[in-house]
């Protein structure tokens, strides 16, 4: 037969168990692709896993978070650990949520998403154990409690704004509602300041 001659058949025809399909070959493109992908899969190990420190996609991102942190920060320099600090800045919603990134960061696996409360206790009700004014929060976060329950922050975070921007957050969340918030924990205390 003629080269012709084939081109112009039928696609084969299989048939298994009663069903019938036809033999489609996938595409030259994709098989190119394929094929590429497998040959610069170990370069692409090598250079962002296995080459110098800071190449690797987390390690970029941790810089780059460390950059835009530094920035912010020198907006607002080094905070006071005091109460007239934590209420100035729960005014500001643009620092709250610079908190708020910091807890999602930190805080998430004992008091959930939302502050409502897992392991550790509901931070959105009027009830607190180790609180009783606003600084209490900076110094709960940095000291911890109960016995390493709730670890000391002190060391853990990178720069002394971080504690006091997420105090500030902690401080936000009471009184908001908690889509599963624990039962109150410890007694009812008064109102923050200048709320």
């Amino acid at each position: 037969m003629s080269s012709s001659a084939n081109s112009n058949e039928a696609p084969i025809l299989h048939s298994y168990d009663g069903i019938q399909e036809y033999d489609n070959p996938l595409p030259g493109w994709w098989k190119w692709i394929f094929w590429i992908t497998i040959i610069v899969t170990p370069f692409y190990i090598m250079y962002f896993h296995c080459g110098a420190p800071g190449r690797s996609v987390d390690e970029m991102y941790q810089a780059s978070v460390s950059e835009n942190t530094r920035k912010q920060y020198a907006e607002i320099g080094d905070l006071a650990a005091d109460e007239a600090t934590v209420i100035k800045f729960l005014k500001e919603p643009k620092w709250v949520g610079v908190g708020q990134s910091i807890f999602k960061a930190n805080c998430v696996s004992c008091h959930a998403a939302d502050g409502g409360g897992n392991v550790g206790p509901n931070l959105c009700d009027d009830n607190y154990k180790h609180i009783k004014k606003l600084p209490d929060i900076i110094k709960v976060i940095n000291e911890g409690v109960a016995g390493g329950a709730m670890p000391a922050w002190a060391s853990r975070f990178s720069h002394k704004n971080d504690i006091i921007l997420v105090s500030v957050y902690v401080a936000s969340l009471r009184g908001s509602k908690p889509a599963n918030g624990k039962a109150p924990d410890g007694s009812p205390i008064a109102a923050w300041p200048n709320e």
